[in-house]
C-alpha cells in the first residue's frame, strides 16, 4: 500500500519512523511551511533523511497542489498533527481515503486545544480518535478509539507526552492495518454528544485567586506546559507552572485576603483562594523557571503581597 505522511513536529516524525520501521511503502510527506527564520520541522527533517520526498504547500485548496499529490498515486493519507485545512478534493484523492489522530475522545471536545479543556473542566478520562476527516472540523466517521484516565495530578503535558503521544503512534499503526485488511470501521459521531472548545490561550490561563482550590488546580495542570497559567503580583506577570492545592476544612476559618500571600518559604509560596490556599512551588518571571521560594526571594515578595 502507497503510504503518505502528512503531519508536523515530534508526533508526525514518530508516526512516519514507525511506519518506516514496519517496512510500509511511505512515497511522500507532507508538511506544514516553516515560517520565516525558523527551523525546519522534525518530521520534514526525518522524511529528507529517510530520502522521502517532501511537499509543503500553503494551501490544500489549489487544484495544482491536488495534481501534485495524484501524481504519488496514494492508496492512504497518514494524519498526524495537521493543522491547515484539509478539503475532501484532497482527502479522498488516496483510494482508501485519509486517516487523522485526533487527542480526544470524540466527538466530545472538537478543536485544537482538546487536551487542555478536559483537565481544566475536571474530566476524569480522555483519550484519543483516529477517524476519517472530511470538510467539518474533527467531525468525520471514527475509525478506532483508546481511554487513558485522568488523575488529579496529570498536566497537560503527562497526559500527552506520557500518553496520548505513543499511544497515538500505535493507534495510527493498528488503523494502518485494519485499513490494509480491509476492516477498517467507519463509525458515525453521536452529534447530540459533541462538544467544541475553542484554543486554550493567554486569556483563558489568568488564575483568579476568587476562585475555589479546585478549579484554580485543574487551570494550572491544563496549562502546563502551554500556554502556561499565570496571575499578576506586584505589577508584574507569573507564570505558574506547578502547585499543590491545600483545602481548608473550615473555609470561614482562612486568614488572609483573596489572592494574598500568607506564607514565604525556601521552596514555595502559599496564596489564600476563595476555600484554602494554593502553594506555588515552580514559576516563571521573565527569565528562566523556578522553584517559588527562589523567585520570591529575588524578587522580594513577602508576607502579604497580593495577587490580582
Amino acid at each position: 500500500m502507497r503510504i503518505v505522511v502528512h503531519g508536523q513536529q515530534a508526533f508526525g516524525k514518530a508516526v512516519l519512523e514507525a511506519l518506516l520501521k514496519r517496512g510500509e511503502n511511505v512515497v511522500g510527506v507532507y508538511v506544514a511551511p516553516e515560517k520565516e527564520g525558523q527551523k525546519a520541522d522534525p518530521l520534514k527533517e526525518a522524511a529528507l533523511a529517510a530520502n522521502l520526498p517532501v511537499f509543503q504547500p500553503d494551501s490544500y485548496k489549489k487544484p495544482e497542489v491536488w495534481e501534485q499529490f495524484k501524481s504519488l498515486k496514494p492508496d492512504l493519507q497518514v494524519m498526524a498533527f495537521v493543522t491547515l485545512f484539509v478539503p475532501e478534493e484532497f482527502l479522498n484523492i488516496p483510494t482508501h481515503g485519509s486517516i487523522q489522530y485526533h487527542p480526544s475522545l470524540l466527538p466530545l471536545y472538537r478543536g485544537a486545544s482538546a487536551i487542555n479543556w478536559p483537565i481544566i473542566k475536571g474530566e476524569k478520562e480522555t483519550g484519543l480518535s483516529i477517524f476519517w476527516p472530511d470538510n467539518g472540523l474533527d467531525t468525520g466517521d471514527i475509525l478506532i478509539q483508546k481511554k487513558t484516565p485522568i488523575s488529579d495530578k496529570d498536566t497537560l503535558g503527562t497526559v500527552y507526552f506520557d500518553r496520548l503521544f505513543p499511544m497515538g503512534v500505535d493507534a495510527m499503526m493498528e488503523s494502518v492495518d485494519l485499513v490494509k485488511a480491509g476492516k477498517a470501521p467507519k463509525i458515525k459521531q453521536d452529534e447530540s454528544k459533541a462538544t467544541y472548545e475553542g484554543l486554550c490561550r493567554e486569556g483563558n490561563a489568568h488564575v483568579d485567586f476568587g476562585k475555589p482550590w479546585e478549579q484554580i488546580d485543574r487551570l494550572i495542570r491544563g496549562c502546563a506546559p502551554a500556554p502556561g497559567a499565570w496571575a499578576t503580583i506586584n505589577g508584574a506577570k507569573l507564570k505558574i507552572l506547578e502547585a499543590t492545592p491545600l483545602p481548608a476544612r473550615d473555609p470561614k476559618g482562612i486568614a488572609g485576603k483573596l489572592g494574598e500571600v500568607v506564607v514565604v518559604d525556601k521552596d514555595s509560596v502559599t496564596v489564600v483562594c476563595a476555600d484554602g490556599r494554593i502553594k506555588l512551588t515552580r514559576v516563571q518571571a521573565d527569565g528562566p523557571k523556578m522553584g517559588a521560594g527562589e523567585w520570591a526571594a529575588a524578587s522580594k515578595i513577602e508576607k502579604g503581597a497580593r495577587f490580582s
